[in-house]
């Protein structure tokens, strides 16, 4: 079961610096992330949340909705671990097209997923990383986790998280 949070909203710091960066698609070959520079509110995660379920008792006051992709894909830190910081909650992705999985097991291995040149969107395709400097740099700042590839920061999370895509499907109605 996750917890309910309290309803704080500020974007922790590496979420504050991710904000301020354009990301660049570049035809595909980039990163198709829109961060945002504050999470949604608890009204707009719940509906989201319904509207993707089809089911209107869900609620979404385990998540923070922090940025899209361009097709609408939402990716949220969640309350997975009861009682810890919300920097040590998992992050997670779910697509406009049903898809949904842990993308990072912390903020700190997602800011070394973008690093890599990966985002939420593009955790589960199978391609070459490409380092980019300024994420580079944001992470070393912010990141209490070490580096490591993307490949292995997405298996660790999923391995770690297991039930989190059944356990929102099942949301379902």
């Amino acid at each position: 079961m996750t917890e309910t949070p309290g309803d704080d909203r500020r974007l922790p710091p590496a979420l504050a610096d991710v904000a301020r960066i354009e990301f660049d698609y570049a035809d595909g070959d980039g990163i198709d992330f829109e961060p945002y520079a504050a999470f949604d509110s608890a009204e707009e995660t719940t509906h989201w949340l319904r509207q993707w379920t089809g089911n209107p008792e869900a609620d979404g006051s385990a998540y923070r909705v922090f940025g899209q992709d361009g097709a609408g894909g939402l990716a949220a830190l969640w309350y997975g671990r009861p009682g810890r910081p919300l920097a040590e909650q998992p992050v997670v992705y779910v697509g406009s097209e049903g898809e949904c999985d842990v993308v990072a097991a912390n903020l700190s291995d997602f800011l070394w997923l973008l690093a890599d040149g990966m985002g939420p969107a593009e955790a589960d395709e199978e391609r070459a990383e490409h380092p980019d400097p300024e994420l580079t740099a944001l992470a070393e700042r912010h990141a209490t986790t070490p580096r490591r590839p993307a490949a292995d920061i997405v298996r660790e999370a999923r391995a770690a998280f297991p039930a989190f895509a059944e356990d929102l499907w099942a949301l379902c109605r």
